[in-house]
């Protein structure tokens, strides 16, 4: 089986999968898959933004009637779920809107908001208008990079790609262990 019918078959279920836990990669590849006609940009825009809705929405209500499960296994997130808290006193539909765009909040706010008097009705309305932006704004920028992304690999030489591809994967992890790092003094 080559990638095209691994990505036509399975994709948009990997795709909802994947958004539905967090996702900003797989919505990526996805509309880098649309680009080069592997996938329906709109569809997997529509797959991506019901994964991450649902996924948010299933969150919101573990932390609404599972607070217990959030304070025994969650520890690691206290400091986390109280920076969101004291987030929403002062932003609240910005928060709502735009938690899926900050890394290390992405997963934590929809827990957090259900531990929070914030109404199910509001979250679900704030968390769709969120989930849309968010889906459109990855899903689109994947299929351009794809653009931008073709066109640099038709003038440079492969080492060159290769190259800037290790640079960015370099940067990616010093980023990554920094942000760990920072995480684990809260």
């Amino acid at each position: 089986m080559d990638l095209t019918s691994l990505l036509s078959t399975y994709g948009y279920l990997a795709l909802f999968i994947g958004t539905f836990l967090e996702g900003e990669t797989i919505l990526i590849i996805a509309g880098f898959a649309a680009y080069n006609g592997h996938m329906s940009l709109p569809l997997a825009i529509l797959v991506a933004f019901v994964g991450s809705f649902a996924g948010d929405q299933t969150a919101f209500y573990v932390g609404r009637y599972n607070k217990k499960f959030l304070e025994t296994r969650l520890k690691k997130w206290e400091c986390r779920i109280e920076k969101v808290h004291r987030l929403l006193e002062k932003h609240q539909v910005l928060v709502l809107i735009s938690f899926r765009f900050f890394y290390g909040f992405r997963n934590v706010t929809p827990f957090a908001v259900g531990t929070s008097n914030i109404s199910p009705l509001r979250f679900f309305c704030l968390n769709g208008i969120g989930a849309a932006i968010w889906a459109v704004s990855f899903g689109v920028g994947g299929y351009y990079l794809g653009d931008v992304l073709e066109r640099f690999l038709q003038d440079a030489k492969w080492y060159v790609a290769g190259g800037l591809l290790g640079i960015l994967a370099a940067f990616w992890i010093i980023k990554t262990v920094r942000s760990r790092l920072r995480k684990s003094r809260c």
